[in-house]
């Protein structure tokens, strides 16, 4: 997910999608770890779609505050 699709959503959505990614890379932790994980670079895919979804939802949090 590209931070311009992430910018357009508003913060429950995000959360929302942030909870389902968190849910994917557990699994995906899951299968890596009995050896059966089919597409491994996904992992990594998840770990920055998260910590974008984070960055936009913390620099909403200090917009709000700074008004």
């Amino acid at each position: 997910m590209k931070v311009s699709e992430i910018r357009e959503l508003n913060n429950d959505e995000i959360n929302n999608k942030l909870k389902e990614t968190k849910e994917e890379l557990f699994n995906l932790r899951m299968q890596a770890a009995t050896g059966s994980i089919e597409k491994p670079s996904r992992l990594r895919e998840l770990r920055h779609t998260i910590a974008r979804m984070k960055t936009v939802l913390k620099e909403r949090e200090v917009k709000k505050e700074a008004k």
